[in-house]
C-alpha cells in the first residue's frame, strides 16, 4: 500500500545527502517534497500541515550527529513524527475483568465487516480465547448465513436467531455466552451503503443493551479520505474505541491509515492484509512507520515466521542449509511456509532494505513463485531429491506438466545449484572461522 509514498519520500531524503548541517532552507526544500508526497497519498490536508510543522520544528537548527548524515537525521525525525501520527503505541484488546468481553463491530455495508469479525475471532482463538460470533446483521440478505459459513471455516461457534430484532439477538447471545463460558463475544451488526439515522439508531440500541467493552469500526482503506470521513461520523455518533482498516494489501495510497487516528483520536487496532482468514495483523505504529520509510519490519516478520514454521522444522532447515544438503523437496516446503506468512509483496516491505532493490517486486511476484512451485510439483519425489537425474526427456515432461518451458526448468535448476554452491562456500568459511575463534554466522554464537 505504501510503495508510492515510500518511493517519493526516498527521493526527498536524497536531497539532504551531503549536507553538513540542517539549515532551514534545506529543511524547507525537503519538507515541500514530504508535503506533496503525503497529499498524493491522500492524507488529510490538515493532518499534513500539522505533520510538516512538527517535523520542521524538530529539524531546524539541529546539529548533525556524528553517527548520522543529514538525510538520516531527517528520516529519524520523520519516523518519530510518523509514529506519533499513527497513534504512538500499539493497543491490545484487553479482556474484561468479568467475562465475556463484548466487541461491537460496526461499519458501512461492503467494508468486509463480517469477514473481519471472523478474522478477529480466529485471532483470539489462536491466543487461547473462546470467542462467540453473533449474527446481529439482520438487514443484509444472507448476512447470517455468511457468518455461519465463516464461523464453520475457522471452528468458532456462531449464535443466530430467527427474528428481525437485533436487540433480541444480542441479548440472547450474551446469555448463552455466559452459560457456555465464551470469554469474547463479537457482534456483527448491520451496515448501510451510507450513514443514516436508522442505522445509527439500531446500533445505539444494540450498544445500550450489550454495553460493549469495545466499539470497533471496520473501514475500507481503499476508499481513502472517505474512510476517514466515515470514521469521524461514526465516532461522533457512537464514540468508537478503535478502528480496523481492511484491504491494506491493496493499491490504495495509504491516506486512511495516516489520517484516521489524528482525525478521530482513536487508535487503529488491526489491519487486514489479505483475503485469507488469518490475514489480520495487530497495528503497531512504529512498525508501520518503518515500512513507510523502507526500514523494514523485522518484528512482524519474526512473528509471522513463528506462526508458520515450527521450531523443529526451523532447526532441521538450518541443519540442511549449513550442510548444503537441502533438496527441491525442502525448497517446495519452504514456499508453502512462506505463503502462510502472507502476500509476498507484504513480506518484501518487512525485510530492511529489500524494498529498495531494483526489480525485486517483479522477481518476487506471486506468478513467478507459482511457476517455480508448478515446476517442482511436476517432478517425481526422486527427481526432487536428486535433480541431477533430470535429462532432456525428463525436463520436457516436467515442462509440459507445469505449463512452462524447458528454459524455465533449466533456469530453476541453475539457480538451485548456485544456491547450494553458495551455501557450501559459507559453511566452509564458517569452519575456518570456528577454528580461529570467530563466529561462523551473523549474530554470533546465538
Amino acid at each position: 500500500m505504501f510503495e508510492n509514498l515510500r518511493d517519493r519520500l526516498s527521493d526527498v531524503f536524497k536531497l539532504m545527502a551531503g549536507k553538513g548541517a540542517l539549515r532551514e532552507e534545506d529543511v524547507d526544500a525537503a519538507l515541500r517534497g514530504v508535503r506533496v508526497a503525503l497529499l498524493e497519498a491522500d492524507v488529510n490536508f490538515k493532518v499534513v500541515r500539522e505533520f510538516v510543522r512538527r517535523v520542521k520544528e524538530a529539524a531546524v537548527g539541529q546539529e548533525v550527529w556524528k553517527s548520522l548524515t543529514p538525510d538520516q537525521q531527517v528520516i529519524q525525525i520523520v519516523h518519530g513524527e510518523l509514529v506519533r501520527l499513527l497513534g504512538g503505541q500499539h493497543h491490545e484488546l484487553a479482556p474484561a475483568s468479568k467475562p465475556p468481553t463484548v466487541i461491537l463491530l460496526c461499519g458501512l455495508q461492503g467494508t468486509g465487516k463480517t469477514t473481519h469479525a471472523g478474522k478477529l475471532a480466529l485471532y483470539l482463538k489462536k491466543r487461547g480465547r473462546q470467542p462467540l460470533l453473533v449474527a446481529a446483521d439482520l438487514q443484509r440478505p444472507a448476512a447470517v448465513k455468511q457468518l455461519h459459513v465463516v464461523g464453520e471455516g475457522i471452528g468458532v461457534p456462531v449464535f443466530s436467531r430467527d427474528t428481525k430484532d437485533a436487540v433480541e439477538v444480542v441479548d440472547a447471545a450474551l446469555a448463552q455466552a455466559k452459560a457456555m463460558g465464551n470469554d469474547f463475544v463479537l457482534l456483527d451488526t448491520a451496515g448501510r451503503l451510507h450513514i443514516d439515522e436508522a442505522l445509527m439508531d439500531e446500533l445505539r440500541r444494540v450498544r445500550d443493551v450489550t454495553q460493549p467493552h469495545y466499539t470497533v469500526l471496520v473501514v475500507d482503506a481503499m476508499t481513502g479520505q472517505e474512510a476517514v470521513n466515515v470514521a469521524d461520523q461514526f465516532h461522533n455518533a457512537l464514540s468508537i474505541d478503535g478502528i480496523v482498516l481492511t484491504k491494506m494489501d491493496g493499491d490504495a495510497r495509504g491516506g486512511a491509515a495516516l489520517s484516521a487516528t489524528s482525525v478521530t483520536g482513536r487508535p487503529i487496532l488491526f489491519i487486514g492484509t489479505g483475503e485469507k482468514m488469518d490475514a489480520l495483523e495487530p497495528f503497531h505504529p512504529d512498525r508501520v512507520a518503518s515500512r513507510i520509510l523502507g526500514m523494514g519490519d523485522v518484528l512482524t516478520l519474526i512473528e509471522k515466521a513463528q506462526e508458520a514454521i515450527t521450531a523443529e522444522r526451523a532447526a532441521e532447515l538450518e541443519r540442511k542449509l549449513r550442510k548444503a544438503d537441502f533438496t527441491l523437496e525442502d525448497f517446495r516446503q519452504q514456499i508453502g511456509e512462506m505463503r502462510k506468512m502472507g502476500p509476498l509483496q507484504g513480506l518484501i516491505d518487512m525485510i530492511p532494505g529489500l524494498s529498495k532493490v531494483k526489480g525485486i517486486r517483479e522477481e518476487m511476484d506471486e506468478t513467478q513463485v507459482d511457476r517455480v512451485e508448478a515446476i517442482i510439483n511436476s517432478m517425481t519425489p526422486g527427481e526432487r531429491r536428486d535433480p541431477s537425474v533430470l535429462n532432456s526427456s525428463r525436463k520436457r515432461r516436467v515442462a509440459r506438466g507445469s505449463g512452462t518451458s524447458v528454459q524455465d526448468v533449466n533456469r530453476l535448476l541453475k539457480q538451485f545449484d548456485e544456491t547450494k554452491r553458495m551455501m557450501k562456500q559459507l559453511e566452509s568459511a564458517g569452519r575456518r572461522m570456528r577454528k580461529s575463534g570467530g563466529f561462523p554466522f551473523p549474530g554470533g554464537p546465538g
